[in-house]
């Protein structure tokens, strides 16, 4: 019976070639799409998961609500958790620390930067990662100890056999040696962690170490906590701000009593809950939008949703024409149950057959896919995440879903009222409508589609073109400027590089392009009786007009005014500034147009030679004269507030370099700039980047998951067309004799074309009143993400509803004007 079956399914698909190509053709394209979104959610979602006990591990999050400032989620926590939450919680099992830094070693007799940690050594026994040289037990056995990943091995001894080893950092000003005493697995790629080399944490690196930089408001490092078993992370969330007001301690600014529990909150985040969270500030490794990965889920679900309609469309249209075929399979005692097992039977293979092509798709595509959005993708058939389960599935679900109800409308055929009238086919009363309105839901998936791509376009263009506030074009960024602070010649390296041909200004700044790193002050502006907070970044009077900044009251740091300096002791020194202290002779400070606004100046004018206290450095309040305001400057993404700026004169404790060049190739400025640096600094690497470059790499994975997203909707216009075309060649048949009449009374082929189209365009006027209010919705809520975004306007829903029409159209005219050619005589005769 199952041979007879697949026999006759082989002899339809056979006896309708362009109906089964264009059936198999679409489902292939849906199946193909479903599949790689899959594919890339089922990644996303993976993200950890591959740790041992991953259930139990934690990572401690805060979350900073600021006054003045938006909420901040940060993946990192204040130091002294470290040796605080675990005596709060007894079902805190384990407690690490992750310091993240970089060291400076020799590669190929070049000096390179090579990401580290300090960590615990009970990170090993939180983080189970595998050691294929030496043991977790052994391997952080003191403060000279280093453990390397496999791949940083190779890179510094070209094997995995690196017990024993020595590497040199050369960060500071006596290198030091650490001795290799482990070697792990790299991690897979789907870990929110980035690892290269683990050093342990010493904490008397910071006896010597101002309040602000080990303190509770200090947010370089990241912990980690593994609870004990059947422990619950919700009560010790619950449990958490109390212990918060316990254990931090107050502090009197300006005579109020604050402590920063109020304006901080500490969360515990499962390891596999981190990529996807809502805390993505100072993250190791870029994570993603919860949101995001739903979305592609639901894209999947509509393109699935279109193949199928096609499915449905075209098998119902052809259903007709097997009447008599059904008719007489009754006659001969075929019940509806085994006519129904038949059709369902050639749906699924159908089905079947398209999967085979998709699945050839996917493997041709995932390399490409996978490059472009910088994973780890790959197709694995077999094992705990294989992809033979949902291969199966998904050819069920179609197969099933796509046949049933041309199975059942097939089924219900009367073998009497078709064979007494001869019929060869048959149409039942409503199938029409049904597919009207399955063509009106595709079409306005696509229309939907069509929008949502043109509104991530235009938004991906205009945040990398949004006026920053300041001259971005010629303008270059060096990391590792301290290393000239802290050696005295930066004003020797000024004036070389102000020398080269093209430059045109240097500066030094701890605040750059694409910036990460936050500073946060109290701030009591005069009279005034609440504290606000806003960023407070060092820099030297060259950086206003090197950046490009616009002055727009008052003047601009300078070095004839004593009391714009913030004059500190070298480095390590343990003398006292000459002068009186910053709190007694108070400092000139600069502010940005937000800040002076949110000290209660609503003209820039206004605020210049206002006082307002500031807490520099954390400590006592200084008092701050305003002499400048420049133009707000967006220094983060687009997503971010524009931040309230003051800026000080303070260059012990600028990191960067920015550079400004005109009339010069930018890759000549860039080779003048290095070549400075490694005649001043020929044992640091030089790290220069473009603004521009700066800038794109902020949105590239907007742009590469804008770019997938359009991909996806083309998949969904092809699918749609090729469902219209089947439809329209199945109208067009049908009306062949009514076409031939037409043009025997008189019909010109353009009215023959224009009534066709008409007839196909009118389910696309239709599916716009429906994509249009979806798609409104959906990027409106995108939109309102950004901070800086474009206007919804009616610009992307007409252009989707034109190009969809236009589609429509030329699916269908080319086909009705083949038909409309033809001669009436072999019309008449048609059937």
């Amino acid at each position: 019976m199952w041979r007879n079956y697949l026999t006759v399914g082989l002899r339809a698909l056979a006896k309708h070639k362009s109906y089964a190509f264009i059936n198999i053709a679409g489902l292939a394209l849906g199946l193909a799409a479903c599949l790689l979104i899959l594919l890339y959610v089922r990644y996303e979602t993976s993200y950890d998961r591959w740790l041992a006990e991953s259930d139990r591990i934690f990572q401690v999050q805060a979350t900073w609500h600021e006054s003045g400032q938006p909420v901040s989620a940060n993946q990192s926590s204040p130091l002294p958790l470290r040796d605080t939450i675990g005596a709060g919680f007894s079902d805190i099992d384990a407690v690490t620390i992750v310091y993240p830094g970089r060291l400076t070693t020799i590669r190929d007799g070049q000096p390179v930067y090579v990401d580290a940690v300090s960590v615990d050594p009970s990170f090993f026994d939180i983080f189970n990662l595998q050691f294929i040289r030496g043991s977790a037990r052994t391997a952080l056995s003191n403060v000279t100890s280093v453990v390397l990943t496999e791949s940083e091995a190779i890179k510094q001894f070209g094997t995995v056999d690196a017990l024993g080893r020595t590497i040199t950092d050369g960060s500071s000003e006596q290198p030091v040696d650490y001795k290799v005493t482990g070697v792990i697995r790299d991690l897979p790629r789907n870990s929110h962690m980035s690892l290269a080399t683990i050093f342990r944490f010493d904490p008397s690196a910071f006896d010597e170490v101002s309040e602000a930089f080990k303190g509770w408001g200090a947010m370089g490092q990241y912990h980690y906590v593994k609870l004990r078993p059947g422990a619950d992370a919700a009560r010790i969330n619950a449990a958490l701000p109390a212990w918060e007001k316990k254990v931090i301690p107050p502090e009197t600014i300006e005579g109020q009593t604050r402590t920063r529990a109020d304006i901080m909150d500490l969360k515990l985040v499962n390891v596999a809950d981190i990529h996807l969270g809502v805390a993505q500030l100072t993250a190791m490794t870029p994570g993603n939008d919860a949101r995001t990965v739903a979305t592609f889920s639901i894209v999947a679900l509509l393109i699935l949703a279109m193949a199928c309609i096609n499915f449905i469309n075209l098998s119902t249209a052809r259903a007709g024409q097997r009447a008599r075929e059904v008719a007489l399979r009754k006659v001969l005692g075929a019940s509806r149950r085994q006519l129904i097992v038949q059709f369902i039977g050639e749906s699924l293979l159908i089905a079947g057959l398209a999967m085979l092509i998709a699945l050839t798709l996917v493997e041709l595509v995932t390399p490409y896919l996978a490059a472009y959005l910088d994973m780890g993708l790959r197709i694995e058939y077999l094992g705990v995440n294989g992809f033979l389960p949902p291969v199966f599935g998904l050819v069920l679900l179609v197969g099933v879903v796509g046949g049933i109800y041309p199975a059942f409308y097939l089924s219900r055929f009367q073998p009497a009222a078709v064979l007494k009238a001869n019929q060869s086919a048959s149409e039942t009363q409503g199938s029409g409508r049904l597919r009207t309105a399955l063509v009106i839901t595709q079409f306005a998936i696509s229309i939907g589609l069509i929008i949502c791509t043109a509104v991530v376009w235009s938004q991906t263009r205009f945040v990398q073109s949004v006026d920053p506030g300041f001259e971005r074009d010629g303008l270059i960024q060096v990391r590792g400027g301290w290393r000239l602070v802290e050696g005295g010649n930066y004003q020797a390296f000024r004036s070389e590089l102000k020398n080269a041909r093209g430059i045109v200004g240097v500066a030094r700044t701890n605040l750059g392009v694409a910036a990460t790193n936050k500073t946060i002050i109290g701030v009591m502006p005069s009279g005034g009786a609440e504290i606000t907070q806003m960023g407070f970044y060092r820099v030297d009077p060259d950086f206003f007009p090197t950046m490009g900044m616009r002055l727009l009251a008052g003047r601009l740091l300078d070095e004839r005014h004593s009391n714009d300096l913030i004059v500190r002791p070298p480095e390590g020194s343990e003398a006292a500034p000459a002068g009186p202290p910053l709190t007694v002779r108070g400092l000139n400070i600069v502010v940005s147009r937000r800040a002076a606004r949110q000290m209660g100046f609503a003209d820039p004018a206004a605020a210049v030679g206002k006082q307002a206290r500031v807490g520099v450095d954390g400590g006592d309040p200084v008092p701050s004269t305003i002499v400048g305001v420049v133009e707000d400057t967006r220094i983060r993404t687009a997503r971010d507030e524009v931040e309230p700026l003051i800026f000080s004169y303070d260059p012990r404790r600028t990191s960067l370099i920015v550079v400004r060049y005109r009339g010069t190739a930018p890759s000549s400025a860039m080779e003048s700039v290095q070549r400075v640096w490694n005649r001043f600094l020929p044992d640091a690497p030089f790290e220069g980047a473009f603004a521009e470059d700066l800038i794109a790499d902020l949105y590239e994975r907007d742009r590469a998951r804008g770019a997938i997203f359009a991909g996806f909707s083309v998949f969904a216009i092809l699918i749609a067309c090729l469902g219209l075309f089947g439809m329209a060649a199945f109208t067009t048949e049908r009306r062949t004799k009514e076409i031939g009449i037409r043009k025997v009374v008189g019909a010109r082929i353009r009215d023959i074309v224009r009534l066709l189209a008409w007839q196909f365009s009118k389910p696309v006027i239709l599916a716009n009143l429906l994509a249009w209010p979806v798609a409104w919705w959906a990027m409106r809520d995108w939109l309102n993400s950004f901070d800086a975004r474009i206007a919804l306007g009616p610009g992307p829903f007409v252009m989707a509803g034109l190009i969809a029409l236009a589609i429509a159209v030329g699916t269908v005219a080319g086909h009705a004007f083949k038909v409309a050619r033809l001669n009436p005589i072999h019309a008449l005769r048609y059937e």
